[in-house]
């Protein structure tokens, strides 16, 4: 196990108070938050690695196939493509990434890196060009033994639920594995029906999308909005089936254009090869949204938006790589007003589920979070939930920012808490670095005489966020 400093590195920061700075942000960490189980209700982790139970042949593998943060950072230190996704080894590609992690220092990633390195592996000294070889043969290693299994880390980390995120056409076959196997983690299904909405945009894509979402709820051929819909409420009962509580919509602002008959025009032109107009697109995009927000509160699910992407912005490395591969950023949209529409109509007939917002503008914090309180109707505490700090703004002054203007809004007492957002299993010390930051806020607080130093009651307030409310809240 590599803890003390060598010649070629040193002890890292990370130490029990990393993060804490001040007594009270120390026992309310230590006492109330470190302990708590974690439910992670939203991840992108694959289900077909959890069923087998993966094992990864060495540190690259597990840490940087797929991350897109890692690859930003890289491309940004000057390093070539083919050692994110290119052609080059396995330790050639976790080489050039030790050596850009000194380089990261003020990025979170420098946090995330020797937090995962410490928890996981026990290793406490910093990664660099010098250690590389040292950290990359001993994690390797560990990686290889029963207890570095998927499952394993899943269990170390003391996760209680993970909930995937999946398309209405999967057919699930790795929850219902994982659910038969007897794993002592729940891993259920989430409802992403994002491209029956937008592939609308692309007709031909559309229409092989159709094909596919026919075959998966054994219909014949969906040729009418009528039909659609049949589909779309057989596979959302199909997920509630297989434990499924929360559906997710990742769009750059939502829609809240309700003419009926301008989206069934859209649905046949599209299916007729004929151009169907943006109005019409918006129409189709509003309508299906709404309809499948009804499906949501008729089975007391959770829907969750994830608002404000900017997505492949860089079209040349997109027809390289696709999409997913790091040239995303914020986006500018005008959200207010739509979101209004959108959450008012389903709440003119009593219909709203209890409902999630993210945004990834951080422009849109108080924005979002004095939105939520226009739809609180006192039937569920915390109904509306401004989300934690999501793809760019989930890092220190993003979280911040995020607990400030929630706390200042709303009730940050009734905040569901932190979730990874994560492909990679060695993401979980995210939720301890949230639940580190989030104590210091409040030990800060006190400290500065702006609350009461009630240790009884703050520590259930963070404990409550780390843990109970979300566990209260979603009911798996």
């Amino acid at each position: 196990m590599i803890t003390a400093p060598t010649s070629t590195a040193r002890k890292t920061f990370v130490d029990e108070d990393f993060l804490l700075r001040s007594e009270t942000a120390r026992i309310l960490y230590h006492d109330y938050a470190k302990e708590m189980p974690i439910i992670d209700y939203h991840c992108h982790l694959p289900p077909d690695q959890i069923a087998a139970d993966k094992q990864f042949e060495n540190l690259t593998q597990i840490w940087l196939y797929g991350d897109h943060y890692k690859w930003r950072a890289m491309r940004a230190n000057g390093i070539n493509e083919k050692y994110c996704t290119g052609e080059a080894s396995d330790w050639e590609k976790f080489e050039q990434w030790a050596a850009t992690v000194p380089y990261t220092m003020r990025n979170p990633l420098y946090h995330w890196t020797h937090l995962e390195l410490l928890r996981y592996f026990d290793i406490d000294i910093l990664l660099n060009k010098d250690s590389a070889r040292e950290i990359y043969d001993e994690c390797s290693a560990k990686l290889k033994r029963p207890d570095f299994s998927v499952r394993s880390l899943m269990n170390r980390m003391k996760v209680e639920v993970v909930c995937t995120t999946d398309d209405p056409t999967d057919s699930l076959q790795y929850h219902s594995e994982i659910s038969a196997s007897g794993f002592g983690i729940k891993v259920l299904p989430t409802f992403r029906p994002d491209k029956a909405m937008l592939l609308i945009d692309s007709p031909a894509d559309f229409i092989l999308y159709l094909d596919k979402l026919a075959v998966s709820a054994g219909m014949g051929k969906i040729d009418s909005y009528a039909s659609l819909l049949a589909a779309m409420q057989n596979r959302h009962d199909f997920f509630s089936a297989m434990g499924g509580k929360l559906s997710d919509h990742g769009l750059e602002h939502i829609y809240a254009s309700f003419d009926e008959e301008a989206a069934k025009r859209a649905f046949a032109k599209t299916l007729a090869g004929e151009a169907a107009s943006e109005q019409e697109r918006t129409a189709f995009k509003s309508v299906l949204l709404f309809d499948l927000a009804k499906m949501d509160h008729a089975k007391g699910w959770t829907q969750q938006f994830h608002l404000g992407a900017l997505r492949n912005n860089n079209e040349r490395m997109l027809r390289e790589l696709g999409p997913d591969t790091g040239w995303d950023s914020i986006g500018d949209y005008s959200q207010a007003e739509t979101l209004s529409r959108f959450l008012n109509k389903l709440d003119s007939t009593n219909q709203l589920a209890k409902t999630i917002l993210y945004n990834l503008n951080p422009g849109d914090n108080e924005v979002l979070a004095t939105m939520t309180g226009n739809y609180n109707d006192g039937t569920v505490a915390g109904k509306m939930q401004f989300g934690s700090g999501w793809w760019f703004l989930d890092q220190k002054d993003g979280m911040e920012r995020q607990i400030n203007a929630l706390s200042n809004m709303g009730l940050l007492s009734r905040f569901v808490g932190m979730l990874t957002d994560s492909r990679s299993f060695l993401s979980y010390p995210r939720h301890e670095y949230f639940r580190r930051i989030l104590c210091n806020l409040i030990g800060q607080d006190v400290e500065n005489g702006e609350l009461p130093k009630d240790i009884p009651w703050l520590g259930k307030l963070v404990s409550d966020i780390s843990y109970n409310n979300a566990k209260n809240y979603f009911g798996f």
